[in-house]
């Protein structure tokens, strides 16, 4: 019998954030997979577990994900990930894949399930929604994403001005993910928007090491990956 792969969403960074699903699943599969550093440190979603048992307990298995852009080692090493994951579940053995946030909005689960699909469709998969840390800065925050007739967009940031713009044109309430390389030029957007005071940036929302910012208070700040910025008019 086939082992079951889970996406389990194991919330922006608090333990205690994490669904009573995910808690069961976590504890029921055999295998805990878990995006692995290439430098030994702990991922985010392995940090996020930990308090939920020992690493004794349970068969820890780390996936490198590469960050490089070369698209023949991606696929190399996204084989070898998919095949060793199946390797478990050939055994029986259920795997739960923890990720921060949902395991479908901006994961790395989704490539995984889409690769296991393809190479193993006889592979049952499930997913277990999860706090993202959208849901997890706008409690942080104490700011309504969205109320009545609102928009609210998820977006990106990137280095185009224009498309940044039309996006704050267009909508209510805009969250920025991946914010921390393009920064600068957004800070520029905000104010020539005169926005910049309606807009905060949230660092590893809701764990320990959560920092929170005013736009205003960025300028020359090297801001690490996991930070997201919202702006709402």
């Amino acid at each position: 019998m086939i082992g079951t792969l889970y996406g389990l969403g194991v919330g922006p960074g608090d333990p205690e954030l994490i669904t009573v699903k995910a808690f069961r699943k976590l504890k029921e599969a055999a295998v805990i997979a878990y995006p692995k550093k290439q430098r030994g440190s702990k991922s985010y979603a392995q940090k996020i577990i930990d308090a939920y048992f020992q690493p004794q307990e349970k068969e820890l298995l780390g996936l490198v994900f590469p960050m490089t852009k070369n698209q023949e080692i991606l696929d190399q090493k996204w084989t070898e990930t998919v095949e060793d994951v199946w390797d478990k579940l050939q055994e029986g053995k259920d795997v739960a894949f923890v990720t921060e946030g949902d395991p479908l909005l901006y994961s790395t689960f989704i490539h995984m399930m889409r690769l296991m699909q393809e190479r193993h469709p006889e592979a049952p998969i499930e997913v277990v929604p999860g706090i993202s840390s959208i849901n997890g800065a706008a409690s942080r925050l104490g700011l309504p994403l969205a109320d009545g007739d609102e928009q609210v967009a998820i977006v990106p940031a990137r280095d185009d001005y224009e498309a940044m713009k039309k996006v704050l044109e267009d909508n209510d309430c805009v969250i920025f993910i991946k914010i921390a390389k393009v920064i600068e030029s957004m800070l520029s957007l905000l104010r020539d928007m005169d926005l910049l005071e309606n807009a905060s940036v949230v660092t590893k929302v809701t764990s320990d090491e959560e920092i929170i910012w005013k736009a205003s208070e960025l300028d020359g700040v090297e801001l690490q990956y996991l930070t997201l910025m919202v702006v709402r008019k």
